[in-house]
């Protein structure tokens, strides 16, 4: 199933415009160390870059680059070892974890490779999640509405187990931009799809992104997904190799 720009996207994701915001993300001199057996390892050295409102930005590398470990930081999942993350404009080192967790359901959606739905809920249910955890009630219709943009009006309530791969990653889709996220992070969203499931994901994924205004921050081994994003970070041995 395909899905052309000329589509609707319900006013829930309608970005607002009506001031020009600061960077949403800003990683300033980042560093990550892990402790094993009294033998210090440092995954991440010095990371620096900044994240404009409604932008998009891959992260690519190898295997053991430091990728996911930067993703989990900049999301507030993983305490640094040094530096500093600003989403919106705070400081996450300032936040005890459940201001962390507020602050990431306020700003924040997440796709992973493996989608984590939950499986004893239906399609429907797992979107409503992040709004049930914001204490919204109610909003059945706006979840039905954006399933519905993502091709899954006939599925609402089907289980995860019912539903292919890639109807499991377009509910996390729905799930992830259902409460108008300020940013998104992204880690191996086509990872578990074969190519042809893998194009209308992604083809979603920046559609959503231009019309709801939600920053992209993706993870990838996707050398065409890395290509569509406005801005590749490259890295290697837990440093920023080049950006363009």
């Amino acid at each position: 199933m395909s899905f052309s720009d000329s589509d609707s996207i319900p006013s829930i994701l309608e970005p607002d415009r009506s001031s020009v915001k600061p960077p949403i993300l800003e990683v300033r001199g980042l560093r990550k160390t892990y402790i094993s057996a009294d033998q210090e390892l440092t995954v991440l050295h010095d990371i620096d870059f900044a994240l404009p409102s409604g932008d998009t930005c891959a992260i690519i590398g190898p295997s053991g680059s430091g990728k996911t470990t930067l993703l989990g930081l900049c999301a507030g999942l993983d305490d640094a070892s040094a530096g500093s993350v600003l989403l919106d404009g705070q400081p996450l080192e300032s936040l005890d974890q459940d201001e962390r967790a507020a602050l990431r359901n306020r700003l924040v959606g997440f796709v992973f490779q493996n989608f984590q739905l939950i499986p004893t809920l239906t399609a429907i249910e797992n979107v409503l999640i992040p709004l049930e955890l914001r204490g919204e009630t109610g909003r059945g219709k706006d979840a039905a509405e954006i399933l519905a943009q993502v091709g899954l009006s006939k599925r609402l309530h089907h289980y995860p187990l019912q539903l292919s791969g890639g109807e499991q990653q377009r509910v996390a889709l729905a799930r992830a931009f259902i409460h108008r996220p300020k940013i998104l992070f992204a880690d191996e969203p086509t990872g578990n799809l074969d190519a042809e499931t893998s194009e209308p994901i992604v083809e979603m994924l920046f559609r959503l992104n231009r019309e709801a205004g939600t920053a992209l921050v993706l993870v990838t081994h996707d050398p065409g997904l890395a290509a569509r994003a406005g801005r590749v970070i490259k890295m290697k041995a837990g440093t920023i190799l080049s950006e363009n």
